[in-house]
């Protein structure tokens, strides 16, 4: 049987509360044939709620009837996981459904909700099923806005298919304000939503009775939520559920854990019915191969060999009916599209593109194409990772390392979508070692050695957001609420001190705040609730709610009319009138900047610059660098048993000819003095944002001795120490250099964490309300935002030192920018283990990537690559002799 969908999106970086409020201007559609136009003209609208009417003759049938021949009618069976489902719903407990992409889960936990409350005693209100459907009593959320129809299509038809008198609605940031209204009218059954749309509902004032008749709460895909403040956010949400009705119940739904129990936990702690745990244990064929190169050098550099890969990429991609091409940045994928569209012109309206900077309608264009089998294949971001049902795909190629086994789990589910058909993903290494990656990523994927995902521990900005959220929904007790918050996972340990803090910080503005009337949010009122005074800030704080927050965007838009999407702030400043860039798979000349838009046209070059987005290199999982590591053990003792690892002996033996081969439990130090100076390559396999603050720790510790100087380059491999002054790093070593003592200390004292904290603090007061974002379509610049958070931020650093939001700023600097955690448990390995320091000659294969990655930031493209080439060229005839 085929799961119809398991809902989820991409993030939209724009994407904040305030946007359900505005429709975005219609965007220029990607060119498509007169045949393609007129199949789509007949293609599936988006979500409309359904007229409801009902026979009630079919409506009083037991609803197992009305369920088995819905499954004969299909010749599907339920499996004895959708079984096991439905049967602890009826009995009122609540828990974790895991199970593979395509499984069925949506339909386990809907068909249980329906079994166990739409055959139950109807409301005592006078109604009939046919003009009153039953109140709300299943809150479906999805972390994806976008792809949200998708799943209340899904359970509207099932439901009208078994004659049940349920309503089905979709609320969140696209829908229409005719929707909402209604919705405020008179609720559906069933509401799909996100976690922001549902705190907007809980700034209703009769919140309480609007959700007086839930009963069941389904939070898809939980592992998306889990690791994040929005998943904080839904936890308080549920917490003031099961405040409001103890027996509520709450189900999870997961196909990518790797510590399940913990995130039962996370999930299920505000809940107080009995919580079990459920897994669909089904076959799924999940094969993961790779595209090896012809030729592969010896001294491998970042990216450039993915390009010389679009021929065969193509030559496969032809072979199938729809493809998937993911990639791991949206300028990658910019990139990609590209390239194929060049290398085969006649896909021209069959091939697109999908991430999250474009346009919403766009965005859906390509959606519905895919559903339907109209195109060919799409090149996308993890905008498409998760959650629609895309039957038409057979094929996914991942362009580039994973990063991780979870999310290349997750990409290869987006084909075979059901079950008994295999998911097949294709790895296209970028870099030679990455070749090493992919043959560990399907050892991983066959022993299923998941990520488990952490989850944040009291963000007082969330909390802080969440008090006025409630004050506005009607008020609260403080005492009543402290109780309740402390029975979410993310505040169990919230301590009575801490949480008069946040009151007072919202009643009064702090220490530093007490003067500006703005910041005093809340008042308790002569009943002894805690209420916001002024509608101007119910408005505003209802236009700020939500924990994304994206970095500062412009729109994109053309002068003759139609939007195509945002694009960093900080890509355009570096724009002057006249540039031609690369946005949205067309070249566009930029004209002017107003009003928070970049006002673009066609150009008439098919070249220019690439935007660059913030924050869009993953670092590597610490599962798949373990498995990495084992690869190159088997490599180390001669062992090349998978078609990667043959492809790239000639690469592992020169580095093990001229260094040796980094292990598990063996550290590789090599010592090269070349004409730029002396460098230290480490290679602790610890991902590269660890990698950053490895370099940056051992740089100040050797330089507290003895002062210099370095150059830092990292990549998820290892990290790059260039001084001019020798330093005896083999004394350093022994003595110390690698001690996991003091690390917190030491990671602050040697970077610029003053820096680093004000600018995770914009992000802090954003989400607590310090900072205002504007009105719809009056949104404030990053520059604006920056400027208000730095102010707010020295002053609370000069007159109010113990505001915890600093605290949480520099937190974030170390858990969440410098990983401080994997720093710990890399350092703690690096100090157990055997180090072997060499001293080659010439830079070897490991090395000479993290010296290219350091030139490139301070050449351009063509003087790189020539000065690229003439390195090759001395070191292969090094290699030689």
């Amino acid at each position: 049987m085929t799961a119809p969908t398991d809902s989820d999106e991409s993030l939209v970086p724009a994407a904040s509360v305030a946007s359900e409020r505005r429709r975005a201007p219609r965007a220029r559609r990607i060119p498509r044939s007169r045949e393609q136009q007129a199949r789509l003209d007949a293609r599936e609208p988006a979500f409309e709620p359904l007229p409801f009417a009902l026979d009630e003759a079919a409506a009083r049938r037991p609803f197992a009837d009305k369920l088995r021949e819905w499954f004969e009618a299909r010749r599907w069976q339920p499996f004895d996981f959708q079984r096991d489902v439905w049967a602890e719903i009826g009995q009122g407990a609540s828990g974790l459904l895991h199970a593979t992409t395509g499984a069925g889960k949506t339909w386990a936990v809907w068909f249980g909700a329906l079994g166990a409350f739409a055959t139950a005693e109807p409301s005592s209100r006078k109604r009939t099923a046919r003009t009153h459907p039953e109140p709300l009593t299943v809150l479906w959320i999805t972390p994806m806005r976008a792809l949200a129809a998708d799943t209340a299509r899904a359970l509207q038809s099932s439901a009208a298919e078994l004659a049940v008198p349920w309503s089905v609605g979709l609320r969140t940031g696209d829908t229409s304000s005719a929707e909402r209204a209604r919705q405020n009218r008179r609720m559906p059954s069933a509401l799909v939503t996100t976690p922001e749309s549902l705190t907007l509902i809980l700034t209703r004032p009769d919140a309480r009775e609007v959700l007086s008749h839930v009963r069941l709460v389904i939070v898809d895909e939980w592992h998306e939520l889990l690791g994040n403040k929005r998943g904080t956010q839904t936890q308080l949400a549920l917490a003031r559920l099961a405040h409001w009705h103890p027996e509520l119940q709450v189900w999870g739904l997961s196909a990518t854990l790797g510590n399940l129990p913990f995130a039962a936990d996370v999930l299920l702690a505000p809940v107080k019915t009995p919580r079990v745990s459920v897994h669909g244990a089904l076959p799924k064929a999940l094969i993961v191969d790779t595209v090896i190169p012809d030729t592969i050098e010896r001294f491998p550099w970042g990216g450039h060999m993915g390009m010389r890969q679009v021929g065969a990429v193509a030559d496969a991609i032809g072979e199938a009916q729809t493809s998937l091409v993911f990639t791991n940045t949206r300028s990658q994928c910019e990139v990609w599209y590209q390239a194929l569209l060049e290398a085969r012109p006649e896909w021209a309206g069959l091939i697109a593109l999908h991430h999250g900077s474009l346009d919403q309608e766009v965005r859906e264009w390509v959606e519905r194409g895919l559903k339907n089998g109209l195109l060919k294949v799409v090149v996308c971001t993890s905008s498409l990772d998760l959650g629609v049902d895309f039957l038409p795909v057979e094929r996914v190629f991942q362009i580039g390392s994973p990063k991780g086994v979870a999310r290349l789990m997750q990409r290869a589910g987006r084909s075979g979508h059901a079950p008994g058909r295999p998911s097949r993903v294709t790895i296209v290494p970028t870099h030679a070692l990455e070749l090493v990656e992919a043959a560990a990523a399907r050892e991983a994927v066959d022993k299923r050695q998941i990520e488990g995902r952490e989850t944040p521990e009291k963000p007082f900005d969330v909390l802080v957001q969440h008090l006025v959220t409630v004050a506005i929904g009607g008020g609260f007790d403080a005492r009543e609420l402290y109780a309740e918050i402390r029975g979410t996972y993310a505040y169990r340990q919230l301590t009575q001190a801490e949480f008069d803090w946040a009151l007072g910080f919202v009643e009064g503005g702090g220490t530093s705040l007490r003067a500006y009337p703005d910041y005093h949010r809340v008042v308790r009122e002569s009943d002894g609730l805690y209420r916001v005074p002024r509608e101007d800030l119910v408005r505003r704080h209802r236009n700020n709610i939500g924990t994304i927050v994206a970095n500062g965007t412009l729109n994109v838009a053309y002068l003759s009319g139609g939007r195509i999407g945002a694009i960093e702030e900080s890509f355009i400043s570096r724009l002057k009138t006249g540039d031609i860039f690369t946005f949205g798979g067309r070249a566009l000349e930029l004209i002017r900047v107003q009003d928070m838009t970049a006002w673009v046209r066609r150009a008439t070059t098919s070249r220019g610059a690439m935007p660059q987005w913030a924050g869009s290199r993953m670092p590597l999982s610490s599962e798949l660098a373990d498995a990495t590591l084992t690869m190159l053990a088997r490599a180390a003792d001669g062992i090349f048993d998978e078609p990667e690892m043959r492809a790239v002996r000639p690469l592992l033996e020169l580095q093990q000819k001229w260094s040796a081969l980094p292990e598990p439990g063996v550290l590789v130090v090599e010592l090269v003095k070349s004409r730029e100076g002396h460098h230290f390559f480490c290679y602790p396999f610890a991902g590269r944002t660890a990698h950053i603050g490895l370099g940056a720790l051992l740089a100040w510790r050797v330089a507290r001795e003895k002062p210099g100087t370095f150059s830092i380059s990292m990549n998820d491999y290892g990290f790059e120490l260039l001084s001019a002054q020798p330093f005896d790093w083999a004394a350093q070593l022994q003595g110390g250099l690698l001690s996991p003592d003091e690390l917190e200390h030491d990671i602050l004292a040697s970077l610029n964490s003053s820096e680093l904290s004000m600018r995770r603090f914009r992000e802090i007061a954003r989400v607590s309300g310090l900072v205002f974002q504007g009105h719809a379509g009056q949104q404030k610049s990053a520059r604006q935002l920056q400027a208000s958070s730095g102010l707010f931020y020295e002053i609370f650093r000069q007159h109010d030192r113990d505001n915890l939001l600093l605290n949480q700023a520099d937190d974030e600097v170390l858990l969440q920018e410098l990983d401080a955690q994997r720093m710990r448990r890399a350092l703690e390995r690096m100090n157990a283990s055997r180090v072997v320091v060499t001293r080659p000659k010439k830079p070897t294969p490991f090395a000479f990537p993290l010296i290219v990655g350091r030139l490139r930031e301070k050449v351009s493209t063509e003087k790189l690559a020539d000065r690229v080439e003439r390195m090759l060229a001395e070191l292969e005839k090094a290699a030689r002799t």
